[in-house]
């Protein structure tokens, strides 16, 4: 009777012993269990995040996203090759209100029959400017750029070349005028993009961009640029 008395008491804290350690065991399982899906919670948000974040993505992503053109209305337009995706990714994500009505204008009207003028379209976050001239001699030509806003251009008929090169191989040849939101360069460098109806193009603000030039000959162009604040 004793010696099961005994063993009763010397068995009992170890008994409480192991049951104490298999419910830290548990506990330690369902902690290490929440920890972990916690992390992989974090992982995954951060991830999304990213995937949301157009100065996030590679340019692969920008340009898998511009490719599938959601963003342009239904058109027989289509976008210049020299746009920037990545760039236009990232202005696009930021307002997209801004762009929708302004591809909404440029799909939507009778650009043929609208007078040469100035007609808002969001007030002075986008507003649209028709122009009618005859086009240039390259000589007469010169690269400017913009901050406060990028330019939609369009020609509605004719057709002209438009310069374009980074505003770092460029030198100032006109100061910054705040008023006008416009600045002119000299520049050696750059590309002739052909410009004629059925194709936009986008200059940013490190776009330089020398509009106007003929192609073959001097020739009345008419010409649709949208002005979206950045």
């Amino acid at each position: 009777m004793k010696t099961t008395l005994f063993r009763a008491v010397t068995h009992a804290p170890i008994t409480t012993w192991l049951q104490a350690q298999g419910s830290s065991s548990r506990q330690a399982g369902l902690s290490l269990s929440f920890y972990s899906l916690l992390i992989f919670a974090i992982i995954g948000c951060t991830s999304n995040k990213q995937m949301e974040d157009p100065e996030q993505w590679s340019d692969a992503q920008a340009a898998e996203w511009f490719d599938k053109k959601e963003w342009l209305p239904q058109t027989g337009l289509k976008p210049d090759g020299s746009i920037d995706k990545k760039d236009f990714a990232v202005r696009y994500h930021r307002n997209p209100a801004r762009w929708e009505k302004a591809f909404e204008y440029l799909t939507n009207q009778r650009l043929d029959t609208i007078p040469v003028g100035t007609y808002e379209i969001d007030e002075r976050n986008v507003y649209a400017i028709i122009q009618e001239y005859n086009s240039k001699n390259p000589e007469d030509a010169q690269y400017e750029s913009h901050k406060v806003y990028t330019d939609l251009q369009y020609i509605i008929s004719g057709e002209e070349q438009i310069g374009l090169t980074d505003l770092s191989t460029t030198s100032e040849k006109t100061p910054y005028d705040e008023e006008k939101d416009i600045a002119f360069y000299n520049s050696e460098k750059g590309q002739n993009l052909m410009a004629k109806p059925g194709t936009f193009f986008l200059f940013f603000p490190d776009d330089a961009h020398m509009p106007g030039m003929k192609v073959d000959e001097n020739a009345p162009v008419k010409k649709l640029v949208i002005k979206v604040k950045n």
